[in-house]
């Protein structure tokens, strides 16, 4: 067995007096594919941190095999001091690092090279930070959250690319398709401590529960054990006095141990606010059409969505998913087609962007309002320091400013925020961003009980097919389908999943005909996208490869005997020969089509 590229050994991390990490340590193998999991606060993010060499421990030991190239993606990465989005790609590449899969990188995560820092998108900057962890292909890669705020599509090119990563690469996520399709080992990072299995994350949340259930018991057996040596000490027969010392000495032992537990984190305490009975109509649209400028998002889309319905929104980022939202809920009104709404609605919107949370406010005055220290849940008041520990917030959290929670702790905020308001319609607009596991179980549970009606829109695979029972699918070129049953279901009856939106082509109101995106808006011409530039550098070394692999195939087939000799391996040669000719001819075609959409842009 080769040694490993990486050991952690016995790191300590404390925050003030607070310890985060008490003995956590771990070993990484070439090739491994691991992720870490724990709930929100549990020092995931920091121990991948120390894994990086990014921050130092306080206590412990880290290895990291000479010669090694590590990358690590940032969650939240600084760009500042690039000039534009392929500056700062690039600029990750160190010593013989190439560079040659930069423009494949950009094209794929939907990237404008060009585009200048100051004026990106927060998820513009994560995808960034994906590219250039990715580009120079390291022996270790390590992502924290690298699904947040991408789409179907580009999440399931990423598991494409992942499973085809020949490094060692370490994952924190949320989303557990995504985990159980990529990884081989788990580390469970639970109070301070780490726990490595050697197996996915598929089977690792029955392992826990197991390990939670006999640690649960092994806690009543010292319990008792020890109501057991107190009773021999107030009521037994004296004895020897050197048994009795002993014994008693035992019961201190025992004492001890019990009062040196680390408890468990406890489970949130989410539940929603009851509003009044809606009608048993929520929204029916019917022939619904809806366009911005010359581009039409929804056409000639009908559904009708009744009290209880749980249904999801899926589509690529840019196809519509909020503008087919703000429809149904009447905040839009149809260009083409009627829309009716129900009766006695009282929606209840939580959305990713968090705008509500100043960065400024305090725990408190966030759950608040500002004053007093009672919360409004409902119709009934109840103490803030109560309710922030339903969300697993700590008492002496409550004078933190909202920037200094981490991305879970904010995503929790705004569910405690939110769910004290009575509701029948739940908006949910991806939900699941930041949430640690152990919370998506508790949102799926509320789900799953809500007495209105749910419309979610989300990236997350596994939380649509445990939460919806329709999806609304967007099909490409402003048409909308509703599917029966959750994501997996979707994709069983139509054939495929989520396909990214198409970029070469728009619908357009004025005529219903295709106009060319690849074309310069000031003269008309057709411009080059990354994609093509890429291929029209790659593409003749590809050609230049298969005419190769063609000569050696044409010179094996020379040989008179080959075939008395080895006539498997002659009908193996054969069909590999008319596979790379069929490669060669296809690229050869392509080829010619760019060198022409190249001429006439330069025209």
């Amino acid at each position: 067995m080769a040694p490993p590229i990486l050991t952690l050994k016995n790191i300590h991390l404390s925050f003030g007096s607070t310890p985060l990490l008490e003995g956590a340590e771990f070993t990484v193998e070439p090739g491994a594919r691991m992720c870490l999991v724990g709930r929100n606060g549990s020092g995931k993010s920091t121990l991948l941190k120390i894994a990086a060499g990014i921050i130092q421990s306080d206590e412990g030991e880290r290895f990291l095999k000479p010669g090694t190239t590590v990358r690590y993606m940032h969650q939240e990465p600084d760009l500042s001091s690039y000039a534009n989005l392929a500056d700062y790609i690039s600029g990750g590449l160190e010593g013989a690092d190439d560079g040659y899969r930069i423009h494949y990188l950009m094209d794929a995560l939907g990237l404008d090279g060009d585009a200048d820092p100051k004026n990106i998108s927060g998820g513009e900057a994560r995808r960034a930070a994906l590219a250039r962890a990715l580009a120079p292909e390291p022996d270790l890669l390590m992502l924290d959250e690298p699904t947040n705020h991408l789409d179907l599509p580009i999440i399931e090119w990423l598991e494409g690319e992942l499973s085809s990563y020949k490094g060692a690469l370490i994952l924190i996520s949320h989303d557990r398709r995504f985990l159980s399709k990529l990884t081989r080992e788990t580390i469970w990072v639970d109070r301070g401590e780490t726990r490595q299995i050697n197996k996915g994350f598929g089977s690792f949340e029955d392992w826990r529960d197991n390990f939670l259930e006999q640690e649960q018991l092994d806690r009543h057996k010292l319990s008792r054990k020890i109501e057991r040596e107190q009773h021999w000490v107030v009521h037994g027969v004296s004895g020897r006095r050197k048994r009795n010392v002993r014994r008693l000495k035992e019961l201190g032992n025992l004492r001890d141990t019990k009062r040196n537990e680390k408890q468990s984190i406890g489970k949130a305490n989410i539940s929603v606010t009851k509003g009044q009975t809606s009608g048993k109509l929520v929204a029916k649209l019917e022939q619904v059409s809806k366009a911005f400028g010359d581009r039409i998002i929804i056409d000639n889309f009908s559904t009708r969505i009744a009290r209880g319905d749980r249904i999801g929104i899926i589509g690529p980022n840019g196809s519509g998913k909020t503008t087919l939202l703000k429809l149904i809920m009447g905040q839009l009104d149809a260009d083409d087609g009627t829309i009716k709404l129900g009766t006695n609605l009282q929606p209840l919107v939580l959305d990713q962007k968090r705008e509500g949370l100043e960065p400024e406010t305090t725990l408190k005055d966030a759950l608040t309002g500002g004053g007093g220290d009672s919360v409004i849940v409902g119709d009934i008041q109840k103490h803030v320091i109560g309710y922030m520990k339903d969300f697993l917030f700590l008492p002496e959290q409550q004078r933190t400013p909202i920037s200094r929670l981490s991305g879970g702790e904010r995503a929790r905020l705004e569910l405690a925020r939110g769910l004290r308001l009575p509701s029948n319609l739940l908006i949910l607009d991806e939900p699941t961003n930041d949430l640690d596991l152990e919370t998506l179980d508790l949102l799926q549970e509320l789900i799953a009980d809500y007495k209105g009606t749910v419309l979610l829109v989300s990236h997350d695979r596994d939380f649509l097919d445990r939460t919806v029972n329709s999806v609304i699918a967007f099909e490409g070129d402003a048409h909308w389908q509703e599917y029966a049953g959750g994501y997996s279901d979707m994709i069983a009856q139509r054939g495929y999943g989520v396909k990214a939106a198409e970029k070469d082509r728009q619908k357009t109101s004025s005529s219903g005909s295709k106009s060319n995106s690849n074309t310069d808006s000031n003269t008309g011409k057709p411009k080059l996208s990354y994609k093509h530039k890429f291929a029209l550098e790659t593409l003749p070394k590809t050609i230049a490869a298969l005419e190769v692999e063609l000569a050696k195939l044409n010179a094996k087939l020379e040989d008179p005997e080959y075939y008395i000799k080895d006539p498997d391996g002659f009908t193996q040669t054969i069909e590999n020969l008319d596979i790379a000719q069929t490669k060669l001819e296809k690229c050869e075609e392509e080829w010619l089509e760019l060198e022409l959409l190249r001429e006439t842009a330069e025209q």
